[in-house]
């Protein structure tokens, strides 16, 4: 993203200083971040939400890395008091390709959220009832599935809002092909966001990066609940819109599992993914900027939601996701702490690939770290040897198998009925645990306390080379 914060960045046809002028945004140098880990760059919009590109705060998570493909084009923002609501919060993650992709996911990612934000207003004003829909949008919108505990034809919140953040794609994509600046004839954004007001959760998702959800199991396990389909040319519905707008889906030989969209009588662009902003060379061929929609109410078994390009998931699964955040030894280091891991799994999964761009935004649904956390990170890596772990099966004892290279070694982890060692939570939360699960976690918090060392020295760094500065 590299200079998301400067005042070069666009917003259509305004740089960040015609819209302070203009009253969109109001410049705040420093970042009073409430979890120690925030970063300069926050602004004001105009209803008072508070505007991030970088850094973290109490709620949230963030951080973007260029890989080895060239300039960043994975973009990201958090509105807090989002339409100026106190419990209101947007989140989005936005990865571009084509040449001009990172000029477009920073367009997008600074358009987007004021035309939702005020398109929400608006609709606010009316009493929140949206009396105009396209039977045809909402057939795309909804991906048919609840994504929790309520239903899309009672759910109020869902409906008065579908139709609008439609409209509002709709809109951010056409004055997007109208602007002069922007070359988005094959090269455009994909867009994974939440809309989070108090127990409602809103997701729209356009292309392949990915929403998944950390939340609870009836053990009390963590587990994931993946949010959105990643919307790729091959899948029944999207590919049967595209070859009756007479456009191909078809892989090459070199990458089978890679199904793209190509024009009708020329083999280009081979787009990868089925809806996006831009690549107007594909509109007229079945790609679509209409974005998939879902609901969520939110539970208190609910700890977070994780948003990130497809850097991400590529590498590391929804399960690995939400262990490595719920490793994280502090909400601001989560985000960096899972990019950390997929680069260093690009690296050993696919050592002959350029590592593509990462870009997450985590939403942390609680006002609290979950107790997990506390757990493994009490598991220091000079006490693992001593760590006796009580559990409901019978006593066992694990030494794991793994290569030489890894930070476990030949430990040896024993497994006795006797838990007078462990206090309080721990106990609580390792006798849901199988043996075998409390292993993993073990290993899972190893690996976290290392990479949670080097942040935290990375970070120190930084703060003295910050305070030099000055």
């Amino acid at each position: 993203m590299g200079g998301c914060c400067s005042i070069d960045v666009r917003f259509g046809r305004y740089t960040v200083e015609d819209m302070g002028e203009r009253g969109y945004y109001e410049y705040c140098e420093d970042d009073d971040d409430d979890d120690g880990g925030g970063e300069a760059g926050v602004k004001f919009a105009d209803s008072g939400a508070t505007v991030r590109f970088q850094g973290s705060s109490f709620r949230t998570s963030m951080f973007t890395q260029q890989g080895k493909k060239g300039i960043n084009q994975d973009a990201m923002t958090v509105w807090e008091r989002f339409t100026g609501e106190k419990d209101a919060i947007f989140c989005g993650v936005f990865d571009g390709h084509g040449p001009s992709g990172h000029k477009i996911s920073r367009y997008v990612r600074d358009n987007l959220p004021l035309k939702l934000s005020s398109a929400i207003k608006q609709l606010h004003t009316h009493n929140g009832v949206a009396t105009r829909r396209d039977k045809k949008d909402r057939k795309q919108t909804s991906n048919g599935t609840d994504n929790g505990h309520d239903d899309h034809g009672k759910n109020h919140f869902f409906h008065s809002l579908q139709a609008c953040i439609v409209q509002s794609f709709k809109e951010v994509d056409e004055e997007l092909s109208m602007d002069s600046a922007m070359d988005g004839y094959c090269s455009g954004t994909t867009s994974v966001n939440v809309i989070k007001k108090g127990e409602h959760l809103l997701i729209t998702n356009l292309g392949d990066s990915r929403a998944v959800l950390g939340t609870r199991d009836n053990k009390n396990q963590l587990v994931p609940i993946q949010l959105t389909v990643d919307l790729k040319p091959n899948l029944p519905n999207e590919a049967e819109r595209i070859k009756n707008c007479r456009g191909r889906v078809f892989a090459l030989d070199e990458e089978p599992d890679v199904y793209r969209i190509w024009m009708a009588d020329e083999d280009c662009p081979g787009l990868a993914m089925a809806r996006a902003f831009g690549d107007f060379c594909l509109k007229d061929y079945g790609l679509i900027s209409v974005p998939e929609i879902s609901y969520r109410k939110i539970t208190s078994k609910d700890e977070f939601v994780v948003l990130a390009s497809d850097g991400i998931w590529d590498v590391l699964s929804n399960n690995e996701v939400v262990r490595i955040v719920s490793c994280a030894k502090k909400r601001s280091l989560a985000a960096k702490l899972l990019v950390h891991r997929a680069v260093r799994t690009w690296k050993t999964k696919y050592p002959g690939s350029r590592i593509d761009d990462c870009a997450v935004v985590i939403l942390f649904l609680k006002s609290h770290q979950p107790f997990l956390n506390k757990a493994i990170s009490d598991v220091s890596c000079n006490s693992i040897n001593q760590v006796e772990i009580a559990s409901s099966h019978s006593c066992r004892s694990y030494r794991s198998d793994g290569d030489c290279d890894t930070i476990l070694g030949n430990l040896k982890v024993d497994l006795p009925e006797d838990n007078r060692t462990l206090k309080g939570d721990d106990v609580m939360m390792v006798q849901e645990l199988s043996n075998e699960h409390a292993l993993k976690l073990i290993q899972s918090a190893m690996v976290a306390n290392q990479d949670n060392k080097l942040l935290e020295q990375e970070e120190e760094k930084e703060e003295t080379v910050h305070r030099e500065e000055q």
